[in-house]
């Protein structure tokens, strides 16, 4: 007897949407899976997920032991139990960590001594998206190589059932995890700080976890709503840190910190409300790790500021930096295999490795070691350590819609353009182009340093956009409207999310 062969769509309403699997296949993404909840993958669908994840785990030659939370969306525990079904007939005994961020469900392979993790969380999405983050590699998470063998399993049908699965509630799993982030000194410094949490699943633990570390905590928005009702929890957005920073300024806060919707995230306001993106932050980071550990190796992504490889702090302490694909698994996996001290995307994913933490990302950890960064200067204020970096001009994220069928194939087109125009010698912003790096979508960089990026988004139908310049404001903007006119000859591009 076979599981069913998933459908790509089914009519909600039904009796063979109640009667048999559906899962699109566009949910597949490079390092996780998204998917629209009742439009693109039903109850079955995920039960067929789970025993697909339990298939490969097998075929991967992996222990089958895997724990597994889910976030506070309304409907995310019955995907997590749908999933559970799968695995269990797949043979998995099931660690099952109840309400969790996606950190805490990554620690939990180390606590529980579980090989393989899935955690069910939608993120920042909008309502009504679900999704699973896997992995069986501990700390790393599933890439492209095991994310499109899972799809041909699970959307071919291609199931294997076992004996021996099993199911076992850890109980309070959330006080060992916080106790073991609170396993350090607690701060000298008395610090004031906003905890925004968006509405998502970090109200549960991180102003907790804040006043245990000696914080006087602001909390904003910790009150769970999978409506979103404020702004979207998204430490990228500008309406987030909008709102963080002006709680800044209201309370007179040290700092603003804002973390994502299943908390792996962490993103930044200063003691002025000024916001501050991710990837400066992690120049600060590094330059304060760095005198800990100096000559370390860091990883950043490719939307990252050109500051990890040009500041005169970090070359004086022999830093290496690796520019790399963005993608919360593609760093984490970078990290690894480098052994790096820490990755960080522009994005707010912070991976913090063996000695300062154990190689995932973590928002409340990255919460942790900008509050030590801030203990171990405590002449400086949060605005006196980012205006002690080098000035540069740079973009927010900016997110033009393009489907999901269609942006990679946008993509390469933008991507042979820019090819062409180096290899001819045409000028970008009137000056030569320097470097085009294709590693992850394209980044061209042009003589004094300012430089553009598109690549295409790998959990959302979108395109990213991000440019900076060392110069100048004025060349700043002047790359966002070259590149912006390349993409804007392929009429599958739509409006962006926010723009400069």
């Amino acid at each position: 007897m076979t599981y069913p062969t998933p459908a790509a769509s089914l009519k909600p309403n039904t009796f063979a949407y109640e009667s048999a699997p559906m899962v699109k296949a566009t949910g597949f993404r490079e390092y996780d899976a998204r998917w629209l909840f009742g439009e693109e993958i039903n109850l079955m669908g995920v039960q067929a997920l789970g025993l697909g994840l339990a298939t490969l785990l097998h075929e991967m030659g992996v222990e089958p032991k895997l724990a597994t939370g889910h976030d506070y969306r309304s409907y995310s525990a019955s995907i997590k139990y749908a999933m559970v079904t799968g695995l269990m007939a797949g043979g998995v005994k099931v660690h099952d960590i109840g309400l969790a961020l996606s950190p805490m469900a990554y620690f939990a392979q180390f606590a529980l001594d579980c090989p393989a993790v899935a955690m069910v969380t939608a993120s920042h999405n909008d309502n009504g998206w679900t999704g699973v983050k896997m992995g069986a590699q501990r700390p790393v998470t599933f890439g492209p190589d095991e994310m499109t063998r899972l799809k041909e399993i699970v959307l071919g049908g291609k199931f294997r059932y076992a004996d021996g699965g099993g199911y076992r509630f850890v109980e309070n799993f959330a006080d060992i995890y916080i106790a073991d982030l609170l396993d350090r000194p607690k701060l000298k410094r008395k610090l004031k700080v906003v905890a925004a949490c968006g509405n998502g699943t970090a109200g549960a633990f991180a102003p907790k976890m804040l006043e245990a570390l000696g914080c006087e905590v602001v909390p904003l928005d910790v009150e769970p709503d999978y409506t979103f009702p404020r702004y979207n929890p998204n430490p990228e957005d500008m309406e987030m840190l909008h709102a963080i920073a002006h709680e800044v300024r209201r309370t007179g806060a040290d700092v603003g910190l804002g973390f994502d919707g299943d908390g792996d995230r962490c993103g930044v306001v200063d003691n002025h409300g000024e916001e501050i993106f991710a990837d400066k932050i992690g120049v600060m980071l590094a330059r304060d790790l760095s005198k800990l550990y100096p000559g370390a190796q860091f990883v950043v992504d490719v939307k990252s500021t050109g500051l990890f490889s040009s500041d005169p702090a970090l070359q004086a302490l022999g830093v290496k930096t690796d520019y790399y694909k963005t993608g919360h698994s593609y760093i984490k996996r970078r990290v690894s295999d480098l052994k790096a001290l820490a990755g960080f995307e522009k994005s707010g994913h912070f991976f913090f490795n063996t000695p300062v933490g154990r190689g995932y990302d973590d928002g409340l950890l990255t919460a942790i070691h900008v509050l030590e960064m801030l203990d171990r200067n405590p002449d400086k204020s949060m605005a006196d350590l980012y205006t002690a970096l080098p000035k540069t001009w740079g973009s927010p994220t900016m997110s033009p819609h393009c489907g999901d069928e269609v942006k990679y194939g946008v993509v390469d087109q933008i991507v042979a353009h820019f090819q062409k125009m180096f290899a001819s010698g045409e000028k970008l912003i009137g000056q030569k182009i320097i470097d085009v790096v294709t590693v992850n979508g394209v980044r061209i960089t042009v003589e004094d340093g300012t430089w553009g990026l598109v690549r295409a988004s790998s959990n959302k139908p979108e395109l990213v956009v991000v440019v900076e310049s060392p110069a100048a404001e004025a060349h700043m903007r002047a790359m966002f409207h070259a590149v912006d006119a390349v993409i804007r000859r392929h009429p599958e591009v739509g409006a962006y999310n926010q723009t400069i």
